[in-house]
């Protein structure tokens, strides 16, 4: 698709997706700048997911308002809706991703209950 200034794309950069405003084409990549955001940027070391043993569990903000990056771009989706409050955006973001997480972690422990279960009667009782 072909990308012109002033088009409101939904762009993913690392691990967060933003709403920007297309500011230059350059065949292969796009200069946007970021509007709002719509998935706040996953936290830890994406190398080894799921660990927070690691030398250096990232903290990763959201990007800022108006803050210009490079994306490739065969990536955009056309945005058309409303464009939300940049500050708000990001927390919604925030909250969405901090609820999925309380969520893992209590589908985490309910599992490990499960597991625990399984594992007594498994090998705890001579059949």
């Amino acid at each position: 698709m072909m990308w012109n200034p002033g088009d409101i794309v939904r762009v993913t950069q690392k691990t967060g997706e933003y709403i920007t405003e297309v500011l230059e084409n350059h065949d292969s990549k796009l200069l946007v700048k970021v509007l709002a955001v719509t998935k706040f940027p996953t936290q830890g070391d994406l190398h080894t997911s799921f660990e927070v043993d690691v030398p250096l569990f990232h903290q990763r903000p959201a990007l800022s308002y108006q803050e210009k990056f490079m994306t490739p771009s065969v990536g955009p989706i056309r945005y058309n809706g409303a464009i939300p409050d940049y500050k708000e955006s990001v927390r919604v973001a925030m909250e969405r991703e901090m609820d999925k997480l309380k969520k893992m972690s209590v589908w985490a422990d309910r599992c490990l209950v499960e597991l625990e279960a399984m594992h007594k009667e498994t090998f705890t009782n001579n059949k």
